[in-house]
């Protein structure tokens, strides 16, 4: 722990943190930080922004949990990004010096993240194979480019860390690059303010492949858009391999036609929401990577209960074994329930499918079930497919994206039908006595 010489009362601290998520995590993910404590708050300086998203989203409760217990103190964690200059300039390097060199492109890799621990279901089988394919087999006309979309957390970033890993295993000297959206636009403005646009085009034309997760961000953003275009054609006339990260298809994302007509001429595959036995898989691999004994009982309590995606059924397994350690306690579903409280889908309220609530409201508003989905815009069939929208926001934990796709719509669509319909509620109370029976039906079809 290099990194806390200059801080040794945080050394037992993130010497527990190591303890509970793992040496080769920690390693991973805290290595590169700098750490600043002036009581109550905690500055992370990062080297970018997937750091900074990492440790925020998974282990930035650890730390609290772990500061509380050392120091009886609650922390504000603040975030700093300085850009690791070092690897920038050895990629420089590496992409205008022709003597072999230890490549750099590796550092931005998560070696956690393989084919061999991905949990492969019905739900990203074609996904995974579309992406081990891409890994074999680079610049393959019939997958490149390779769209994954799906909701956060399902998949998308491991498996472009996957190609990245396995690519490199067989070609350690392979240009692969992986980055965010965020990350992109980001030096591209700074490419601009530092006049070193030409450097940045060297950097990303120059890849043998490119692995962008988020790309939303950057087709959102004018001439961020333009110069993703030309990027992306320079590496795909180049017959280099794209594969591509969205929580939208490229249908609902804003783009240009041009670019969204190069994106749907490769494979676009989606990584649905996990079932109960691919979950349950994933929790018992994860409690052997982590060595957590825990029982069959308790884990499936937690895949049972927590439904959204894998980075929150992780999260609560990381969260329930850094409190087992603290506390020296053996993990038992009272603890669980305890514990993750606020993550668990209370069994009282039973799943709720989007197929019940097209029929049930089909059926109120004698509209058809393929009705929800298609082009008509008359008020008989637009009001009941933007009730059966509202519905489906506040029954399902569907994400805004997920409920457009079912409707065949995007995602403002749905967040105006969801307005709309709540203001008639609060305005109507004959309306409201209308939705609350067919809210009844609707848990009555799915309770059957």
């Amino acid at each position: 722990m290099d990194n806390l010489q200059n801080n040794p009362v945080l050394v037992p601290i993130f010497q527990e943190v190591e303890q509970i998520i793992g040496k080769d995590t920690y390693e991973l993910w805290f290595k590169e930080a700098q750490f600043t404590y002036e009581s109550p708050v905690l500055t992370i300086t990062l080297p970018n922004v997937v750091w900074k998203k990492t440790i925020e989203e998974r282990y930035q409760r650890i730390i609290s949990d772990a500061f509380l217990k050392h120091l009886g103190t609650e922390i504000q964690v603040v975030y700093q990004i300085s850009e690791d200059a070092a690897t920038t300039t050895n990629i420089k390097e590496y992409l205008t010096t022709p003597a072999p060199q230890v490549n750099p492109f590796a550092k931005r890799l998560n070696s956690e993240y393989t084919f061999e621990n991905f949990i492969e279901s019905s739900s990203n089988r074609f996904a995974c194979k579309a992406s081990e394919k891409v890994a074999h087999k680079l610049g393959d006309k019939g997958y490149n480019p390779l769209v994954i979309f799906a909701s956060p957390g399902l998949g998308k970033t491991h498996l472009l860390h996957a190609i990245g890993n396995e690519l490199l295993k067989n070609n350690p000297q392979a240009k692969v690059l992986y980055t965010t959206g965020e990350e992109f636009v980001s030096e591209f403005v700074e490419s601009l303010q530092n006049k070193s646009s030409n450097l940045f085009r060297q950097k990303y034309h120059t890849l043998d492949c490119l692995l962008m997760d988020d790309i939303q961000f950057v087709v959102d953003k004018k001439e961020s858009n333009k110069e993703f275009f030309f990027m992306f054609n320079k590496l795909f006339e180049s017959q280099k391999q794209i594969v591509l990260s969205s929580d939208r298809t490229p249908q609902q994302l804003e783009m240009e036609e041009r670019l969204s007509s190069r994106l749907l001429s490769g494979v676009v595959t989606e990584i649905k929401r996990p079932d109960l036995e691919t979950r349950l898989a994933i929790l018992r691999k994860k409690s052997t990577t982590m060595n957590f004994v825990i029982g069959d009982d308790v884990l499936f309590l937690i895949a049972e209960g927590v439904q959204t995606n894998v980075r929150e059924l992780e999260g609560a397994l990381t969260r329930l074994r850094a409190y087992c350690l603290m506390q020296g306690v053996t993990p038992t579903i009272p603890i669980a329930k305890e514990i993750l409280s606020d993550v668990l889908v209370d069994k009282d309220h039973a799943f709720v499918s989007v197929a019940a609530i097209k029929k049930i409201v089909g059926k109120h508003f004698s509209v058809k079930i393929e009705d929800f989905s298609s082009k008509k815009k008359n008020q008989t069939i637009a009001w009941p497919r933007q009730i059966a929208m509202y519905l489906t926001n506040t029954m399902t934990d569907l994400s805004l994206p997920e409920i457009g796709r079912e409707f065949n719509r995007d995602h403002s669509t749905v967040i105006h039908a969801r307005d709309l319909v709540k203001e008639k509620i609060n305005t109507d109370p004959f309306f409201t006595a209308e939705m609350n029976q067919i809210i009844s039906e609707i848990k009555a079809v799915d309770n059957k």
